[in-house]
């Protein structure tokens, strides 16, 4: 259990009060707004998905896919064992298996080089998690103690629903709080789009280029990846 986890129950208690309070209006003009239509939901269903998002199973991946790599090493060593035969058939063999090698493992385009990045996708991807949960953790234990969040439960105490109309009491504590919730989201999902443009090129399909008289050509992709 994670800081996000132990701030789980009263951080979801404050937000579903300011959902409610957002609900009947926003004050126009506030810079919350722009951040629900980017995010296009409500600050306590965003930080509900937002639990639900783990690091240990995206490592757990990153170490199964290396784990792939010690099947290939071993078809590898397998593959350099000397032949102990000569002419035109042990020619070709051995530039079929020169070329077999260089798809195996030669370079980050090879198959072990789309899987070790596959892997390193998966760790940054847990990294990611794992930072972005302790930022909304800090965020959720700065706004349970603000001032907002007294004014956001004494308004919302009676469990009355706020009439639509004009902004009433506690709409912009509410307002201020979603905004600092929902701009620690926006800034982790940048974060995760960051990520895939750097690691995209890695994680392309790795391709065979089959030998013609010794030299390698381009053919058909394989397919890498979990």
């Amino acid at each position: 259990m994670d800081p996000l986890d132990r701030l789980a129950e009263p951080g979801l208690n404050l937000l579903r009060r300011v959902d409610t309070l957002l609900a009947a209006g926003v004050p126009e003009g506030h810079r919350v707004w722009p951040l629900l239509r980017r995010m296009q939901v409500l600050p306590g269903d965003a930080v509900r998905g937002f639990l639900d998002l783990h690091p240990a199973p995206l490592a757990g991946a990153g170490h199964a896919v290396r784990r792939l790599v010690r099947g290939y090493d071993d078809v590898s060593a397998a593959l350099t064992d000397p032949v102990l035969w000569s002419g035109p058939a042990a020619s070709a063999y051995g530039q079929e298996r020169a070329t077999l090698l260089r798809h195996l493992d030669e370079g980050p385009d090879s198959l072990v080089g789309r899987l070790e990045s596959t892997a390193g996708y998966a760790d940054a991807l847990a990294d990611w998690v794992e930072g972005s949960r302790l930022a909304l953790a800090r965020t959720l234990a700065d706004v349970l103690r603000s001032a907002e969040a007294v004014t956001v439960v004494a308004t919302t105490a009676a469990g009355t629903s706020p009439r639509p109309g004009p902004v009433g009491p506690g709409v912009a504590d509410a307002a201020e709080i979603a905004a600092r919730v929902l701009a620690v989201l926006c800034v982790a999902y940048d974060g995760a789009e960051t990520l895939l443009r750097q690691w995209a090129p890695s994680l392309a399909e790795s391709v065979w280029r089959p030998a013609v008289d010794g030299r390698p050509r381009h053919n058909q992709p394989t397919r890498v990846g979990w």
